[in-house]
């Protein structure tokens, strides 16, 4: 089962504004010729080939308490998938959509293993942000994808929070859309920060 850390990111590496808005990261939803997310989007064949695969098959996402907050959740439906598990260390709020397949867990490693449980072996996504670089440094991400938008926004929300360790990935799948390229990466482990390949 993939554990699969995901998000649109700018050229120097923020997944939204400081206000957390995407601004001109979200273009290419908008500019193909491939109807998406129920129509509310138009990506191009490139990037629908790319992105499909895991939107037909991820059951499961995992988020942090933020994003559900800024987006409501999405009002009990998520953008893709069946369930949602929110990484918090508070409840879900009181009469919030009782029906809707979100579940609350108060640490990284209990939300992607909650998240594992209702995956039946589909991939998981892994919203990038602060509580996917908690995932990371635990050594529960597998990939790594990143959809970079050609745009820079100089300060904002960056894509792996405040994740600072060394990590070794493999060469890079890469993917060439309209106004975003995809690039995918395998965890291959951590990398020895005091290693050098380079010699003078």
């Amino acid at each position: 089962m993939t554990v699969i850390m995901q998000a649109v990111v700018s050229v120097d590496g923020f997944i939204g504004y400081e206000d957390d808005m995407p601004g001109h990261l979200f273009d290419w939803y908008s500019n193909g010729d491939v109807e998406v997310l129920g129509g509310a989007g138009r990506i191009s064949k490139a990037s629908w080939d790319y992105v499909r695969d895991f939107w037909e098959t991820s059951t499961t996402m995992v988020i942090g308490r933020h994003l559900f907050d800024i987006t409501n959740g999405w009002e009990g439906k998520p953008p893709t998938g069946d369930h949602v598990v929110v990484v918090s260390h508070r409840p879900k709020p009181e009469g919030w959509h009782p029906d809707a397949s979100y579940h609350f867990e108060t640490s990284v490693e209990a939300g992607i293993a909650k998240a594992k449980e209702l995956a039946g072996g589909t991939p998981i996504g892994l919203c990038a942000g602060e509580v996917a670089g908690q995932a990371l440094a635990a050594g529960l991400v597998d990939e790594i994808q990143l959809d970079v938008a050609p745009l820079l926004i100089g300060r904002g929300k960056p894509f792996f929070g405040t994740y600072a360790s060394s990590v070794l990935l493999s060469d890079p799948e890469v993917v060439q859309g309209d106004r975003v390229t995809h690039l995918r990466y395998r965890v291959e482990g951590p990398a020895d920060p005091g290693h050098t390949a380079w010699k003078a």
